[in-house]
């Protein structure tokens, strides 16, 4: 892939587009030099399905000139914005920095609409309609593409409604998340743990520890095998929340329940990112989807 980002190609559509307006301009200056001779009758002598024939009238001069001013018109454009490869036109314009702009006048115009609510806190926000109905836009816009329309997520996507939370549930901490983004990693285990029966019997007690269905002598054995993950996820297998590391006795499963899936996560480790939202969405935005996103596993706090 890196061989089309090499200067060359820059070049190349320079090239290509700067032959293809000479070549029309050449082929214009070839067709008007050329003359017909034309018979007493003013044609070519030229005849198709008996009754056609061919005049020998020149082309008017006014669609000669409009096919000049296009290849005028061609070159002026290729000099003020970007056509010609790498170069960026003398007016410096780009499709990023019309965006940004829109961006900014967009948020310009509505920023006094979400001036209410910088000065509200985000509980008292979520028992406000408007800026729930402004939150859940936010939401849809922004979020449901990974954690899903009704917020409840699926495998690899947290489900925002269950108040499970892996860094925290709190106001501050869902803004936090938002705002920064979030990086989790699960590094691969199998090493630390021993043989690949000693992956499976600690698969075995991970499960134990949630209540869910497994071979109770696996568990046992595995159990001694748990300090491996004891320093992330707790000895109780609570998790961490300031590492980001899942309560494993609470039977939510983010990426997949049972022996298979535990194996494989021990196995081959798992890295999840939540990107950062705070270069799309202003600071007001954010406070108003934190309190939108909070009040999904929080109605009871909500309604009051």
């Amino acid at each position: 892939m890196s061989d089309f980002t090499h200067h060359f190609w820059s070049l190349y559509v320079a090239g290509i587009t700067l032959a293809g307006i000479l070549a029309c301009g050449l082929l214009l200056w070839i067709t008007s030099r050329k003359k017909v001779q034309a018979t007493a009758d003013n044609t070519t002598g030229h005849v198709w399905d008996e009754d056609l024939t061919e005049m020998n009238n020149p082309m008017p001069r006014w669609w000669m000139w409009l096919f000049v001013l296009t290849m005028v018109f061609g070159f002026g454009y290729l000099a003020a914005y970007p056509g010609l490869g790498n170069f960026a036109g003398k007016l410096g314009w780009s499709t990023r920095a019309e965006y940004e702009a829109e961006v900014a006048q967009a948020n310009a115009e509505l920023q006094p609409l979400y001036a209410r609510f910088d000065a509200m806190k985000p509980e008292a926000m979520a028992g406000d309609a408007q800026a729930m109905a402004i939150g859940e836009r936010l939401f849809l816009n922004n979020c449901a593409q990974c954690h899903g329309s009704d917020a409840r997520g699926s495998k690899s996507f947290p489900n925002l409604a269950d108040g499970d939370w892996l860094h925290g549930g709190s106001p501050d901490q869902i803004r936090q998340t938002i705002h920064d983004g979030r990086i989790g990693v699960m590094p691969p285990m199998a090493a630390a743990v021993g043989s690949p029966e000693d992956v499976r019997n600690l698969s075995h007690y991970v499960l134990s520890l949630s209540g869910s269905p497994h071979d109770s002598l696996r568990a046992s054995l595995g159990k001694s095998k748990f300090t491996a993950c004891a320093a992330c996820h707790g000895m109780d297998g609570k998790g961490n929340q300031a590492l980001g590391a899942p309560n494993l006795t609470d039977d939510v499963w983010l990426h997949g329940w049972g022996e298979a899936a535990i194996t494989a996560m021990i196995n081959n480790g798992k890295t999840n990112q939540m990107p950062a939202q705070a270069g799309k969405l202003t600071d007001s935005q954010i406070g108003v989807l934190t309190a939108y996103v909070w009040s999904l596993s929080n109605e009871a706090g909500a309604a009051r």
